[in-house]
């Protein structure tokens, strides 16, 4: 039982207020993190601001000599990779979030499994739901770590676990890829040899992979989005960046993401200061459709011409979004942002769709990955529908070709598992 204390099954032996101070400590350390993200991108004014930032900044140099004392002990073997025995892609990025990552890593699972590779992607379900809390205070108590197996969303076939379970990004790779394996576990090299041995997988694809060292990778893919490719420039925790750039230099592929069109001359002249071998891809994030949480009807882009619309969103650069659905011709007259991952209760939802109903709005669009993260609600009143999108390549098709080409050929031999 994965729910531990916030089960259901709990949740009726547990008098009223306990769940009111749960609500109420989830609403603070969320207003907290919102608070601590505009102060590093220097939205927020004042002393206290200030003060906070220079704080921040004494604390990212301890981070880059912290990171920098971990890729030598790597590098120079004192700590060791490990090595399962196949090909092994890291999918990652050198900034918190806001990439574009989980539909390249679609792309790629799509692209090798057509190749003939039997895919497995290993996730870490950021902010998915933990094991047990007297599980964990036992193992602190004891010092015995109870190894749990990982969690498979998807064994290939069929999906096995529910969003708040695996995590929205592997529940959303899951439910949109066939016959490929979807499994979440903090220790990765645990869940390949699990995916290797239990599912036949021969390839493995790390979903944020670029800063897990314990597995050794045999390609670095590394996005980088073009409005921000080095975050605010600053190293965490006063910026975004989890690396300095210099350490671009291991990517083996670099995917400039959320191209328009316009030339990228001067940032392919930075990326190259920092590595002067990798291949660089250039794509964008094409929308598809529109479909309704509720019916699962899907409408063409052009339904949102003129249409006025709210939108709700809980990811980490949620004007991209909006800004994407004005470039469609919709009218956002409503907008509602959240902490990236938020997990959305019932109230807030119902809340959003009354301010909506009370504008006379025609619908509410979100993002597929906040759509996981929804209550399930019958209100009709106001449709809600998600962007579905997918990743175009608009240059470098030759390059992506011989990418996919050097990772499927020579097929493997069969290994023995259940994956088909």
């Amino acid at each position: 039982n994965y729910l531990g204390v916030g089960s259901w099954q709990r949740r009726g032996r547990l008098p009223c207020w306990f769940w009111q101070l749960c609500s109420f400590l989830k609403e603070s350390l969320e207003n907290l993190e919102q608070f601590a993200i505009d102060v590093i991108l220097d939205r927020r004014k004042g002393m206290r601001a200030a003060m906070l930032r220079c704080v921040l900044f004494g604390l990212s140099g301890v981070y880059r000599q912290v990171i920098n004392l971990r890729l030598f002990l790597y590098r120079n073997r004192i700590l060791r990779e490990h090595n399962l025995g196949c090909m092994v892609i890291s999918i990652g990025n050198l900034t918190v979030g806001g990439t574009g990552k989980t539909p390249v890593v679609e792309l790629f699972a799509k692209a090798l499994q057509k190749g003939g590779r039997r895919v497995a992607i290993l996730s870490r379900g950021y902010k998915s739901v933990k094991s047990p809390v007297q599980q964990r205070l036992k193992s602190r108590l004891t010092g015995k770590t109870i190894q749990a197996p990982p969690r498979v969303v998807s064994d290939g076939r069929e999906l096995l676990l529910d969003s708040k379970t695996a995590g929205d990004e592997p529940f959303m790779l899951a439910s949109n890829l066939r016959d490929v394996a979807v499994i979440v576990d903090k220790d990765r090299v645990k869940a390949g040899s699990f995916a290797i041995s239990e599912l036949g997988a021969d390839t493995l694809l790390l979903d944020d992979g670029l800063q897990y060292l314990k597995l050794r990778h045999r390609l670095d893919i590394v996005l980088i989005d073009r409005y921000a490719p080095f975050g605010n420039e600053y190293m965490l925790p006063r910026g975004t960046l989890r690396e300095p750039p210099g350490n671009l230099r291991r990517a083996s592929y670099i995917f400039i993401t959320k191209c328009d069109g316009g030339s990228n001359e001067e940032l392919v002249k930075r990326i190259r200061k920092y590595n002067r071998t990798a291949e660089i891809i250039e794509c964008r994030h094409r929308p598809l459709y529109l479909e309704n949480m509720l019916t699962r009807k899907r409408e063409p882009l052009d339904y949102l011409e003129g249409k006025y619309i709210g939108t709700v969103s809980g990811i980490a650069i949620p004007e991209s979004f909006e800004n994407g659905l004005r470039s469609l011709g919709a009218n956002v007259e409503v907008v509602r942002r959240y902490a990236d991952h938020h997990r959305y209760t019932e109230k807030e939802i119902i809340d959003f769709i009354n301010r909506c109903l009370h504008r006379d709005l025609d619908c509410i669009v979100t993002t597929e990955k906040d759509c996981v993260r929804f209550p399930h609600l019958q209100r009709t009143d106001v449709p809600i529908y998600f962007l579905r999108v997918e990743i175009e390549i608009i240059s470098g098709h030759e390059t992506w070709d011989a990418c996919i080409n050097r990772i499927c050929q020579p097929r493997p031999l069969v290994p023995a598992g259940r994956f088909f």
